[in-house]
């Protein structure tokens, strides 16, 4: 049987349409979803070089002898083609106890100018070998140090805050401000 062309509606016609109005609307949720997703891959990124900016910036504060003088310092941090200021407060001393002899090991080069003596002091004598020291005072503190590092990023606004512990020993009588 042959339709003739007066017979013929259009539904073809409106079947594609629905088609390619379906097809355009999945085609643009996924360009949307592509670039959400860029965007989040962006950010992160962002977030970690600013996180290594303050941590840069925290190793070189702590590369120097911070305990001294401690002060709040502005460096400059360059990440690839990116370049931060980041800013560092004056570090805090939180903690300073002294140490015993007992806490000491004789055969650490380390350990070797805190043994103290009862009977004779700066004898410049190095103990060798497994000597138990004298129980007592040392003459070193063991001082635990907090340094801070911000830094924001100010083309995206991502900030990072770092703390890094320290601990050092110092000479006995070193205050801990």
């Amino acid at each position: 049987m042959i339709l003739s062309r007066s017979r013929q509606s259009g539904a073809t016609l409106v079947v594609g349409l629905v088609m390619l109005v379906v097809l355009t609307l999945l085609v643009i949720s996924a360009i949307r979803a592509g670039n959400i997703n860029l965007r989040i891959a962006g950010n992160s990124q962002v977030h970690e070089e600013v996180a290594a900016a303050a941590q840069q910036a925290t190793e070189q504060v702590i590369s120097t002898n911070f305990t001294a003088n401690p002060v709040a310092q502005t460096i400059p941090v360059t990440i690839g083609n990116s370049n931060y200021t980041v800013t560092v407060p004056a570090q805090a001393c939180t903690a300073s106890l002294p140490l015993t002899n007992a806490s000491l090991d004789p055969t650490n080069p380390a350990d070797a100018p805190c043994i103290s003596s009862s009977t004779a002091q700066n004898t410049g004598l190095m103990v060798q070998g497994a000597v138990t020291p004298a129980a007592g005072q040392s003459w070193c503190y063991a001082q635990q140090w907090d340094v801070e590092a911000r830094v924001t990023d100010n083309n995206s606004g991502a900030t990072a805050v770092t703390h890094q512990g320290v601990a050092l020993r110092v000479p006995a009588g070193t205050a801990c401000p």
